[in-house]
């Protein structure tokens, strides 16, 4: 008989996790679960509990009710265990500029217990990785904001973590090392068996880089999914591009108008038809060939993540689905 292979466990499981500092309340029954693999978002204004959450899931504190599982491990009792497979890059990279980067590395490797044979092949590869080779006996103190944040990642993945939880990896950081980040986080979490866990205020960075996000707000989780999963809950409208006959273009766009939409005319009979729900696409191409006009294209945009963020946030300011 075949053997069936057993499923993976998940990377990170929490189940109704609280945590209080005096009265504030940090976090409040947060559950969610993430599948080893994935790039994941965890969103939220500041003070939604997102730094609290990541310390509990390293073992760093414990929560006051509820449990989670970091790759299998209790993080409360297991927390040594947890962090060897994890790598945390906080906002400040927290570098000690004294040293060189290769310095640096070498020390965090003895840190978390890399075998001394394997340390300097392991220091110059992430160097070499990170594009820091030529910098590596340098002392951190002469490097840009761009170069420092590099050298944080690579000492965060000096012990080949299976986990990694970046918060706000590319703040301060000019395009194009923000770019080169990006691509190092892809990097990393093309290996299967890799998760990372992303925190950062900027909506256009976690929808490029997450399979799927979660959005705190006060301690708990109010949405989650990918950026058009949330659009569809949240009713986000969209703008429709639609291409007639040029000679039916007005016709097209008054009988659009008659229907509520807001139309603007386009060259060689394009029309962009903005606030356009998911729902409304049907009957809105059926009215067009009732009337006997030809179309060419349509083009849906999907909603952006920052569109279903503010919409989450701000709900009276949208329209209703």
């Amino acid at each position: 008989m075949a053997t069936v292979a057993a499923e993976p466990a998940p990377a990170i499981v929490a189940e109704g996790i609280s945590r209080s500092f005096g009265r504030i309340q940090a976090l409040d029954g947060l559950s969610f679960g993430v599948d080893a693999g994935q790039v994941v978002g965890l969103l939220g204004h500041n003070g939604a509990g997102k730094t609290t959450t990541i310390r509990i899931l390293n073992g760093l504190i414990a929560p006051d009710a509820g449990r989670a599982r970091v790759r299998g491990f209790d993080p409360t009792v297991d927390g040594a265990h947890v962090r060897a497979g994890t790598g945390v890059l906080t906002e400040t990279p927290s570098l000690d500029e004294r040293l060189t980067a290769r310095e640096n590395l070498r020390f965090f490797a003895q840190l978390y217990g890399v075998a001394s044979d394997m340390v300097g092949r392991r220091v110059g590869d992430l160097l070499d990785q990170f594009e820091l080779g030529d910098r590596g006996d340098d002392r951190v103190a002469g490097f840009s904001r761009g170069m420092k944040q590099r050298l944080a990642l690579a000492r965060a993945m000096i012990h080949d973590p299976e986990l990694l939880f970046l918060d706000e990896p590319t703040a301060a950081l000019d395009p194009v090392a923000a770019r080169g980040v990006h691509e190092l986080i892809r990097r990393f979490a093309a290996d299967e068996r890799r998760t990372v866990v992303l925190t950062t205020h900027n909506l256009v960075e976690a929808q490029r880089l997450c399979d799927q996000v979660f959005i705190l707000r006060e301690g708990r989780l109010i949405a989650h999914g990918t950026p058009a999963e949330l659009a569809r809950q949240l009713g986000v409208r969209s703008t429709l591009v639609i291409e007639v006959e040029p000679g039916q273009a007005d016709g097209a766009a008054q009988l659009l108008g008659q229907a509520g939409f807001a139309v603007s005319l386009q060259p060689a009979g394009v029309l962009s038809v903005d606030g356009v729900a998911r729902a409304d696409i049907p009957g809105l191409v059926e009215r067009l060939v009732a009337a006997g006009m030809t179309l060419y294209r349509l083009d849906a945009s999907e909603p952006t993540l920052e569109e279903a963020y503010f919409a989450l946030h701000h709900p009276a300011s949208e329209p209703a689905a």
